[in-house]
């Protein structure tokens, strides 16, 4: 019963986030939520599950040529997808995000999607006139995470880079910061922050965990090294994405052993908590998030023991993904893989 309500109340925040305010739920809404929460926290491979849409453009893959195409359309541009047949994730942009109407009928008419497979051998051609394999520019643009999106002006400026899955209501917010042209202007985070609603339930506390290190949060490692590499959790009140993470992937006995090799602590968003930072800055918690341009919680930033970023997750995490990066930073295969994909292309079984 525990797990119905929370369901529940998963389903009530994000639905009254991106639903107008003048529907009401119906018995398919709550249905497809509950075929939706599966899909958002099983990320196993899935063999051949994904099936992009239609319409995303056959195209020879010359960037330039594309981008033209799109001004003559009088679209905002163009969005070059990076995804992979077997990743659960992308199945999940797939069946969830463009197959809701209204996130359908604005990426249509505002961009032309190129899919990369990020595994594929067929020659891209950059704007910059540069050619080289869909494998090679997926690890030149870091698209550490299946599904990855970016997004191109018209002028050919990368006006947006999205790695890893976003639930409807941020991915909506993502297209419109980059159409509206938003981007220009402001950060995603300061974009988010302005057009997000008052939470509609509050919640007194954060989840906790039993292996969040406790206040004061002295994390210098710019002096001395420390002996654990670090994981800091940043995460806000109310946010139904984070009562995920804690449900399902910190719900497993087997990943929560992982963190005893980890120093872990979480930290608020939107609290004024006093933080000295892994590179010895004296700072808030809300400081310390703007600064790294955190625009979507919870998001999982990894550092090793001289106070150097690793990696972050920061889109929607599953158990397989969480201990995936876990391994990678625990191994050290960091250092001899600079980037996740990277490590992903040497060990085949890292998902």
């Amino acid at each position: 019963m525990m797990m119905v309500n929370r369901k529940f109340a998963q389903f009530l925040a994000s639905w009254l986030l991106v639903m107008p305010i003048s529907c009401s739920a119906t018995a398919d809404d709550f249905d497809d939520f509950e075929k939706n929460f599966d899909l958002m926290t099983d990320d196993r491979p899935v063999p051949n599950q994904v099936i992009q849409p239609p319409w995303f453009k056959a195209s020879f893959l010359d960037l330039a040529d594309d981008l033209e195409e799109a001004g003559v359309e009088k679209k905002a541009g163009i969005a070059v997808y990076f995804g992979q047949k077997d990743c659960s994730y992308c199945r999940t942009l797939m069946e969830v995000n463009l197959k809701t109407p209204d996130i359908v009928r604005y990426i249509q008419k505002n961009f032309d999607v190129i899919p990369l497979d990020i595994w594929g051998s067929q020659q891209v051609t950059d704007l910059q006139g540069v050619s080289m394999t869909e494998r090679e520019f997926a690890v030149r643009e870091k698209t550490n995470f299946t599904p990855s999106l970016i997004f191109y002006d018209l002028d050919g400026k990368v006006a947006l880079r999205l790695r890893g899955y976003y639930p409807p209501y941020a991915f909506r917010a993502a297209l419109k910061y980059v159409v509206e042209g938003f981007y220009k202007e402001e950060t995603l985070q300061a974009y988010m922050d302005r057009a997000n609603p008052p939470a509609k339930f509050e919640q007194e506390e954060l989840n906790s965990q039993p292996f969040f290190e406790p206040p004061p949060y002295a994390l210098d490692r710019s002096r001395f090294p420390a002996e654990k590499p670090l994981i800091v959790f940043f995460e806000q009140k109310s946010c139904h994405a984070c009562d995920i993470l804690h449900t399902e992937p910190l719900g497993n006995t087997s990943t929560i052993d992982m963190f005893s090799n980890f120093e872990t602590v979480q930290l608020d968003v939107e609290v004024d908590t006093p933080v000295v930072t892994p590179s010895g800055e004296q700072l808030t918690a809300r400081q310390w998030s703007e600064k790294l341009g955190i625009f979507y919680t919870p998001a999982l930033l990894f550092f090793d023991q001289y106070g150097k970023e690793i990696i972050r997750l920061d889109s929607v995490t599953g158990q397989h993904r969480l201990r995936g990066v876990m391994n990678y930073v625990l191994s050290g295969a960091y250092k001899k893989y600079p980037t996740y994909l990277e490590y992903r292309f040497g060990r085949i079984d890292a998902y």
